[in-house]
This record gives C-alpha cells, sequence and structure tokens, in this order.
C-alpha cells in the first residue's frame, strides 16, 4: 500500500510538472507578438464609390453612387453585387422606370451616395438620391425591399434641390448658398432609439432632419432640417454619423476638398453629445462657423482649420537601404461610412480611394480606428487585414519608422513619408525631431517640434512589403493626425 501511495505520488507530482510547463507555455505564447499570430490576408477588392456600410447577420454591405454595391464577410475578401444603374441591376431591375422621377428632376441618368438601413419593420429602407451634377438641382428620394440585395420599390420623394422657378421645401426661393443640395444621406438611431437623417453636399452645407422610424420620412413641418455646418458652396459633403457609447460622443466624420485624383479629397471628423449638433472639431471650434467666405465659390482655405484630419492623399515611400519595391498610396480618400462591431469590439472605417497612376479609377477601403484619450478617433496606417491590438514592449517599437503627417490643408499633392527613429532613450531623431513614450500597453504619446500626439501603437500589414509591421497612429490638439509604419534597414 505504501508503494502504490508513493506511485501516485509521484504521479501527482509529475501531472504538476506537467501542467506548470503547459501554462508556462502557454504564458509564452500569448505573448508572442500580435503580427506572429496572423497569416498572411487574402484581398479581392471591388469598386463603389460613396461606399455607406450596413451590417445584416455576418455579412457587412456597402452601396454607394451608381447603385453600386457590394459585401463582405471579413472585409477583406469582397464580392460585387450591382455597378450600375442599368436594366438587371440587382437592387433596383428597373431603376431608370422604378426611379424615373428623381432623374427627370436632376435631369441626369445615374445615383449619387445612397444609404440603406433597417428600421423596426424588419424591411430595408434605400435613401436614394440623384443630381445634375454642375447644379445643386437634386432629388432625395426612399425605396424599400424585404431584402438588403433588393429588388427596391420606390416610396417617393423626400426632398428636392435647386428650384429655379417655384418654392423650395422650407418654402422660400431657392438659394444654394443657404440651402441644401439634396444629396448624401446617411440615416441612424441615436442612443435614445430616435431616427435621424444628415445630408447635404457643397452649396448651403450639412443639414438634419428628424424622421419617422414607422415610415422612413422626415416628421412634418421641418423644411431642409437644422443646419450643422457649411455654406457658400464650400467643399464639405458626404456626412455620416457614429455614436460611441464609451465617449458618448455624436462623431460627424465629412469630406473636405474635390472628389478627384487630384482635387485633395480629405476625411475629418467633428463631435457632438447630440446627434443634431451643436459639433464642435479638437480646438473646439463650432463647426457653424466652418463655411466658405460671403461671395466665394469653393473657397478651400476657409474650411481648412476646421475638423480633425483624419486622411488625405499619402503615400509611405521607400526608404535608403530597403529593396527597390513598387510603393501605392492613396489618392483622395473620401466620402466614407463608418461602423462598430459589437461582436468584435473594433471601430471601421470604410470609404473609396483613388491610387497613383490609375486615372479616376477607385476601390473600397476598410481600416480599423480605436480611440485615444481625448476621446478622437485615429485610423490605423494600413488597411484591415484581421489585426488585434496587443500588449508592445519597448524592445517591439524602437527601430526606424516611414511617418507621414497628413497636415490640415486640402491638398492635391500626396504627402509622402519621411524617416524616423524612435529610439531606446525615448527620443525621436530624423526627418523630425522630438521624443516618445508607450503609456500603458499600447499607447503612444509622440511630442515633435513641440506638439503632443496621441494614440495607439499597432501591428498592421504592410502592403507594400507584403509583411506585419509596428505602426503608431496618433492625433494632435490642433487636429492633425501623423502615422508611423516601422522598416527594418537590416533585411
Amino acid at each position: 500500500m505504501r508503494i502504490k501511495g508513493i506511485v501516485r505520488v509521484e504521479k501527482i507530482v509529475a501531472m504538476i510538472i506537467v501542467s506548470l510547463v503547459f501554462v508556462s507555455g502557454c504564458m509564452r505564447s500569448n505573448e508572442v507578438s500580435s503580427e506572429k499570430k496572423l497569416v498572411p490576408p487574402i484581398f479581392a477588392d471591388v469598386s463603389v464609390h460613396d461606399p455607406s456600410v450596413i451590417k445584416v447577420k455576418d455579412t457587412y454591405y456597402v452601396i454607394g453612387s451608381h447603385l453600386q454595391s457590394a459585401k463582405t464577410k471579413d472585409l477583406m475578401q469582397w464580392t460585387q453585387i450591382s455597378t450600375a444603374p442599368q436594366r438587371g441591376n440587382k437592387l433596383v431591375p428597373n431603376a431608370r422606370e422604378e426611379l424615373g422621377e428623381a432623374l427627370k428632376w436632376s435631369k441626369t441618368s445615374t445615383f449619387w451616395a445612397g444609404d440603406i438601413i433597417e428600421l423596426p419593420d424588419g424591411k430595408f429602407y434605400m435613401y436614394y438620391c440623384a443630381c445634375k451634377g454642375d447644379s445643386p438641382r437634386s432629388y432625395l428620394g426612399l425605396a424599400a425591399a424585404d431584402n438588403i440585395e433588393g429588388p427596391y420599390k420606390d416610396l417617393g420623394e423626400i426632398l428636392k434641390s435647386g428650384m429655379e422657378d417655384e418654392l423650395s421645401n422650407d418654402g422660400s426661393p431657392y438659394d444654394a448658398t443657404m440651402h441644401p443640395n439634396a444629396v448624401d444621406p446617411d440615416t441612424f438611431f441615436d442612443k435614445e432609439g430616435n431616427l435621424w437623417m444628415v445630408y447635404g453636399s457643397y452649396s448651403g452645407g450639412i443639414f438634419i432632419l428628424k424622421m419617422n422610424p414607422e415610415t422612413g420620412f422626415p416628421y412634418e413641418g421641418q423644411g431642409y432640417g437644422k443646419k450643422l455646418l457649411g455654406g457658400n458652396h464650400s467643399r464639405i459633403e458626404g456626412a455620416y454619423i457614429l455614436y460611441n457609447k464609451e465617449t458618448d460622443y455624436y462623431y460627424m466624420f465629412l469630406s473636405f476638398g474635390g472628389l478627384g485624383a487630384q482635387d485633395g479629397y480629405n476625411i475629418r471628423v467633428v463631435r457632438s453629445k447630440s446627434p443634431d449638433g451643436p459639433y464642435f472639431d479638437s480646438e473646439d471650434k463650432d463647426m457653424m462657423a466652418c463655411k466658405g467666405a460671403d461671395g466665394s465659390f469653393f473657397d478651400d482655405q476657409s474650411i481648412e482649420p476646421y475638423g480633425v484630419k483624419l486622411m488625405g492623399s499619402y503615400e509611405f515611400v521607400k526608404s535608403d537601404g530597403e529593396p527597390d519595391k513598387k510603393t501605392t498610396g492613396y489618392r483622395s480618400p473620401g466620402h466614407n461610412s463608418a461602423y462598430y462591431d459589437e461582436e468584435s469590439n473594433k471601430y471601421f472605417l470604410f470609404f473609396h480611394t483613388r491610387f497613383e497612376g490609375r486615372g479616376g479609377a477607385y476601390e473600397v477601403r476598410v481600416h480599423q480606428m480605436l480611440f485615444n484619450d481625448e476621446g478622437w478617433p485615429v485610423v490605423v496606417p494600413h488597411r484591415y487585414a484581421g489585426e488585434e491590438i496587443g500588449t508592445y514592449k519597448n524592445k517591439d517599437i524602437i527601430g526606424t519608422y516611414k511617418m507621414i503627417n497628413h497636415g490640415k490643408d486640402i491638398d492635391p499633392n500626396m504627402k509622402q513619408s519621411k524617416d524616423i527613429v524612435l529610439d531606446k532613450k525615448g527620443k525621436v531623431t530624423g526627418a523630425v525631431g522630438g521624443k516618445w513614450k508607450k503609456i500603458n500597453d499600447n499607447k503612444i504619446e509622440l511630442t515633435l517640434d513641440g506638439t503632443i500626439y496621441k494614440g495607439y501603437f499597432i501591428y498592421s500589414w504592410d502592403e507594400d512589403a507584403g509583411v506585419y509591421v509596428m505602426s503608431f497612429t496618433a492625433v494632435s490638439k490642433e487636429g492633425i493626425s501623423v502615422w508611423g509604419s516601422k522598416i527594418n534597414l537590416e533585411e
């Protein structure tokens, strides 16, 4: 019996040792840097201009201008659903007849940025719009379907703009310097369950209407609704509003500048405690003051100081010592939507972008967003590839980075990266001087030429290099974003 007892004790000790080894191994495994857990992503790209996102069950859908649409389950491999308002379009198979009133009023043959939302009755409501283009003569309407992919049936007009010989929706003669262009809708629920629609492009600015969730139409008596910003033909459009329950702010994303590849399109964000404003930027400037000067037309200088600029045209260029390779970057990224995924606890930015050397061709891109200690979103420098933010050590961080400073201007040129070094003593040297520090597991505070930027470190997929790299993203009180992408000059 004694021998058996000894054997049992030896077995128990052995099991404890094995368990400790296993736990130790798991702990070491969990300490492995995030980039080693990820496999190279496979992308399948699509073309949707002005993508507006909706998630249905496990699938993300985007709808955009020209009744273009696409879907994905992983935000990397996309499938095109529709491409143009031609016969057989899956969303609206006979769009020129079904939505003919919009085309007739707007004197056009195509549609501009649309939006889809699911209302309490379980149906999907598509807010569509059409615009003449060289004037704000536009039509914003509503269609509905039982299935997210259609077919959608017209429910009729919501708003018109650009009237020439009749009164506008607010009962006064239409004035393009102060009245909205009735396009670019985004319909959303606030934290109280109220339904809203924000809309507008250039012309008189961005407006918001309170909507009836039982019908999908605005409550009566609002005219064009409440003005939030813009006016005097300032180039501001594509408003999209997202609520963050952690910060208790409504974030309104906007595109500033012209949408052409050479026109300096860029994405900005402002925030408010209420869905219908007032909205402020990171310097506490009231966005109602953001508009073109009286008598001006496309006055970009008047609006440049406003908003937090998240990204504009940029390129991570080849650094000295790196092997020769093609670099891409984005031209005129913009007209975004945004989404919070509760299951993954991640925020995403959806937008279209053009590319150097490819003319007006555009594709959908998705980047993850994080919110810094000041409650402002910062955008991961590289496109989403399934990355998870992790716990990082200083040895993971120190090294040479390609840094993009997005500035605050509306710039037709691509912001090109410049090399900086984050050294082990917390100094920043190279193209710009300053200091850096890691706060807690993954936060960064950069001080560059006396300006403080706050954000995060995160491993992300460098598509040019074909590897996961340490990167950083941060924004300053002045609303300027900086990005960094680490390089290894020894390889």
